[in-house]
């Protein structure tokens, strides 16, 4: 039997039934993952990071063909400077957009004309507020523990979250260590109303990367990431690898160099190809499960936890 709906205001601006958003991983984040997610009743979120805006176009029709549940997309504004993203999206008629990688400012309003809610993806307390004066909708708070591109000075979701929720009421999605129902009610125990999972989805059975990668997230200790690049910007989580150790005691690099060639990486299995952006989260991930048994596994999970709580300490 499926868990049991979650009402708050996240399942309410997104329409989900559940407030399990799949982070926009980039060249992951498209039409096979996200509808999977979507279509297990979370939020599927298609990717505009990799600039590939064409191939972006054609996923998001994909989507229509793959699910009729909803979906977002993320808007990542440094990397779609000078195009026409923003008024493609609001041409999709969906309701949920996360932006990052740069000031809200430039598109909330127009999205929020067009009936579009708004999360913008904050690493900090000072990023937060920033937003929040921009009239965002909801926040993205993305503890330094998950994977990807991330703020030099990393604080832990476990401090980053309920500092934030102390400075405001909006809506929050957690970010950073999220995988299952037990760190979603941790989550919501400091004020989160809503999870977002990347490496979690990242090495689900319906993402698109190659097994290579899925197997070295399973096998992967929760020590096994590297924090790179504090020096410089972007700083990067990654898989420790034979690359990503070379880059470790370097402390500034140009990231993007060691990205170039990612495709072999994500899709040719080639783990020594590009930087392989995993969260320390990787530690607690086990297996390789369907993006419904993930999302259904973590709702229920989620009671579980609440109302074994709720016995153990309620009155």
């Amino acid at each position: 039997m499926p868990a049991k709906p979650i009402k708050n205001r996240v399942t309410e601006m997104t329409g989900t039934d559940y407030p399990i958003i799949q982070a926009p991983m980039g060249w992951i984040a498209r039409a096979q993952l996200a509808a999977a997610v979507s279509n297990a009743g979370g939020m599927g979120v298609i990717e505009t990071s990799s600039g590939e805006l064409d191939n972006i176009r054609n996923e998001v029709a994909k989507m229509r063909d793959l699910t009729d549940k909803p979906f977002g997309m993320n808007v990542a504004l440094s990397y779609v400077k000078g195009t026409d993203i923003v008024d493609f999206v609001i041409k999709q008629n969906i309701q949920f957009v996360t932006t990052s990688s740069g000031s809200p400012k430039v598109c909330t309003q127009d999205f929020q004309e067009a009936g579009i809610k708004v999360f913008h993806v904050v690493p900090t307390l000072e990023m937060a507020l920033k937003a929040i004066d921009c009239g965002v909708d909801g926040l993205v708070v993305e503890g330094g523990e998950g994977g990807g591109f991330k703020n030099p000075s990393p604080v832990s979701t476990m401090v980053l979250l309920p500092l934030i929720r102390s400075r405001t009421d909006l809506p929050i999605i957690a970010a950073g260590g999220m995988c299952d129902g037990l760190s979603m009610a941790g989550a919501f125990a400091m004020g989160a109303e809503g999870v977002q999972m990347g490496t979690r989805m990242l090495s689900c059975s319906d993402s698109p990367v190659h097994s290579n990668w899925k197997d070295a997230v399973v096998a992967a200790k929760e020590t096994d990431t590297v924090f790179l690049n504090q020096q410089s910007r972007p700083a990067l989580r990654a898989l420790r690898t034979q690359r990503t150790e070379e880059l470790l005691p370097l402390g500034a690099f140009n990231a993007y160099e060691h990205m170039s060639d990612l495709p072999a990486l994500y899709f040719g299995g080639d783990m020594e190809a590009a930087i392989p952006l995993s969260g320390q989260v990787v530690g607690r991930i086990d297996e390789v499960k369907s993006a419904e048994d993930i999302v259904q596994d973590t709702v229920k999970g989620f009671y579980q936890v609440m109302n074994q709580l709720a016995i153990n300490y309620g009155d």
